[in-house]
């Protein structure tokens, strides 16, 4: 294989940092049965996720196939391993303002399978369904896809703030601090349903107060002279020592217009999920208590659920 093919060759599994596609899906599993053989099979399947992927991938290496497992807390639990990650935990309900819940819901497995192909992505999760075959009962699958310049339904661009190089190593990946899991990544994520009915009823103005950036040319607005938070504002975490902390988000759109469904998959990586629980209850409660994320009256979580995504050397090393 020449050195062309090589840099073309499909992106290794818990790759956290691949770039951003035009297609995902969003695969959430439970695993249904109680016996250890079902266990048995899950965790073989996660750990040769990397066989499927080339498997696939190799059918045209500029699909850029990809794909990440997270694993929730209960099914680690189920997995037996010596050890566990130290902030691994389930997604816990966040009652918030205005009559708005950050609701949590069952997942035991994700995978964000993300590509260039539609095509390889549907046949990437045909396989893994049917290697999991009846151990396993799918909660939640969505489809996303990238919406023009990277906007939202809401016609927004989203994911400006994403941190790049060694900022995103140091806010989506696991170091020191748990060395027995340091490359990995905690991964959050929600499904939002739009009424974008009631949205187009607003004025740019007024939705561009609401996100707290310019609809046509992404430029962020100041929402520093007392003024109510915007969703940028809520969602930008400046810790006591006045040090900005940032995740990876994979965010897309998806929708079924024949069903009047449109909506925003999240997707967040971190190293802490504090930083991700402080954005979602300054977003559902407010800052100050009340001041909600006006987008929330608009957008409603539908799912929520947390994993832990292991490095691949974690991932592999299950089977064993």
């Amino acid at each position: 294989m020449d050195d062309q093919t090589w840099a073309r060759a499909p992106i290794e599994p818990q790759s956290v940092n691949a770039p951003l596609s035009t297609s995902a899906i969003f695969l959430v599993v439970t695993v249904t049965a109680d016996d250890e053989a079902a266990v048995a099979t899950a965790r073989d399947v996660v750990s040769d996720i990397g066989g499927l992927v080339r498997a696939v991938g190799f059918r045209d290496l500029g699909g850029r196939l990809s794909c990440n497992v997270g694993i929730g807390s209960d099914l680690w639990a189920r997995f037996d391993q010596p050890s566990k990650p130290s902030q691994l935990d389930r997604f816990h309900t966040i009652p918030g303002s205005g009559g708005h819940t950050a609701v949590s819901t069952p997942g035991d497995l994700l995978f964000h399978i993300r590509g260039e192909r539609l095509d390889q992505c549907f046949e990437l999760e045909r396989l893994i369904l049917a290697r999991l075959g009846d151990t396993v009962e799918v909660v939640d699958e969505t489809q996303g896809f990238r919406y023009f310049d990277s906007r939202d339904l809401l016609g927004f661009v989203d994911g400006t703030e994403n941190p790049t190089g060694q900022s995103m190593a140091e806010a989506a990946l696991i170091g020191d601090e748990d060395p027995d899991f340091a490359g990995g990544s905690y991964v959050v994520v929600q499904k939002y349903l739009h009424d974008l009915t009631a949205w187009g009823a607003l004025s740019t103005e007024q939705q561009e107060q609401i996100i707290g950036r310019t609809k046509a040319d992404n430029v962020e607005l100041d929402d520093s002279d007392g003024s109510r938070m915007s969703h940028k504002s809520l969602n930008t975490i400046v810790d006591e020592n006045g040090v900005e902390h940032d995740i990876l988000r994979d965010n897309m759109p998806f929708g079924r217009p024949g069903a009047k469904e449109f909506g925003t998959y999240f997707i967040g990586y971190s190293r802490d999920l504090w930083v991700i629980d402080h954005m979602l209850r300054r977003m559902f409660i407010g800052n100050p208590v009340g001041e909600y994320d006006r987008i929330l009256d608009f957008s409603t979580a539908v799912t929520g659920t947390t994993f832990f995504v292991p490095s691949n050397d974690v991932l592999e090393g299950l089977a064993t």
